[in-house]
C-alpha cells in the first residue's frame, strides 16, 4: 500500500481521476522488488551481527555499526539497480532523481529497519546481561557457568581462577586477556591486572588518596584474599560510568 501511495504521487500523470492517468506499473514493480531485496540484505546482515556481536554484547556502537553497514550494502545495491531499471524501461539517469530517490530510500530503509528489528536487540541485550554462559575449560574438563553466577576472575601465579557467587573456585585455561575479549563489558570491568569484576559482586566503593578508588567485594577471593581492590586515579572515571 506504501508502494502505491509514493508511486501514485510521484508524477503528476499518476494522479487518479486525470485524462492522461496510467497506473505506474514499473515504479510500484521497482519499489516492490527494492523493499524486497533491502529485508534480505537487513535480515542477512542482522543474523551475522546477531551471531557475531549480539550473542556476546549488545551495546550504541555495534549497534550504530549493523546499521550503518545495512545502509551501506543498500546503498551498494540501489545505485546498479536504478541504472539498470532506468535502461529496461528506455529512460535515461538523471543524477539529481537517483541521489534523491537513494535519500529517501536510505531515510525509509533506518526507520523501518530500526523499527522491525528493536524488539530482537532488546531481547538480546537483556539476554547478554542476564541469562548468557561462559564455556570454562579446565585442564580436560568444560563447564557452563552463566554470567549472574560468576563474581569474578583473578589471575594468580599465571593461572587464572573463576570465583562463583557461592565461593567455589573454578581454574581456567583462559588468560585475563582473552576473557576479557569474551564477556560482556556491561557486567564485567577490568580492575588491573589481576583481576575482572562482575558488578553485582561489588559490596564498597571507597575513595582513596591520589583520586584512587577502594573496592571490597561481598565475598573473599582466593587463598590470599585478593580483597580490598585498588582502582588506578586512570581508571576511575570509567568504573564510576561502568558501576552506575
Amino acid at each position: 500500500m506504501f508502494s502505491l501511495v509514493v508511486n501514485h504521487l510521484a508524477t503528476r500523470e499518476s494522479f487518479p481521476g486525470s485524462e492522461q492517468y496510467r497506473f505506474p506499473i514499473e515504479g510500484f514493480l521497482y519499489s516492490m522488488a527494492l523493499c524486497i531485496l533491502i529485508g534480505t540484505i537487513a535480515e542477512l546482515n542482522f543474523n551475522y551481527y546477531k551471531k557475531k556481536y549480539f550473542a556476546t554484547k549488545v551495546e550504541v556502537v555495534t549497534i550504530s555499526r549493523f546499521m550503518l553497514t545495512t545502509l551501506g550494502y543498500v546503498t551498494l545495491l540501489y545505485v546498479p539497480l536504478s541504472i539498470v531499471v532506468d535502461s529496461i524501461v528506455g529512460g535515461e539517469t538523471a543524477f539529481y532523481y537517483l541521489l534523491i530517490g537513494l535519500l529517501i530510500t536510505l531515510l525509509l530503509s533506518f526507520i523501518l529497519i530500526g523499527l522491525a528489528y528493536a524488539q530482537d536487540i532488546y531481547y538480546l541485550y537483556k539476554h547478554s546481561i542476564k541469562d548468557a554462559e561462559i564455556t570454562i575449560e579446565s585442564g580436560v574438563k568444560t563447564t557452563k557457568i552463566t554470567y549472574e553466577n560468576i563474581a569474578c576472575f583473578y589471575s594468580e601465579n599465571k593461572v587464572v581462577y573463576t570465583v562463583q557467587n557461592d565461593g567455589s573456585t573454578l581454574s581456567t585455561n583462559f588468560t585475563l586477556n582473552e576473557l576479557e575479549e569474551k564477556i560482556n563489558d556491561q557486567l564485567f570491568f577490568r580492575a588491573n591486572r589481576q583481576m575482572i569484576i562482575h558488578k553485582e559482586a561489588v559490596g564498597q566503593v571507597e575513595k582513596i588518596q591520589n583520586g584512587k578508588l577502594r573496592v571490597r567485594l561481598k565475598l573473599p577471593v582466593g587463598k590470599h584474599i585478593i580483597d580490598p581492590i585498588t582502582i588506578s586515579r586512570y581508571k576511575r572515571q570509567a568504573f564510576i560510568n561502568w558501576f552506575q
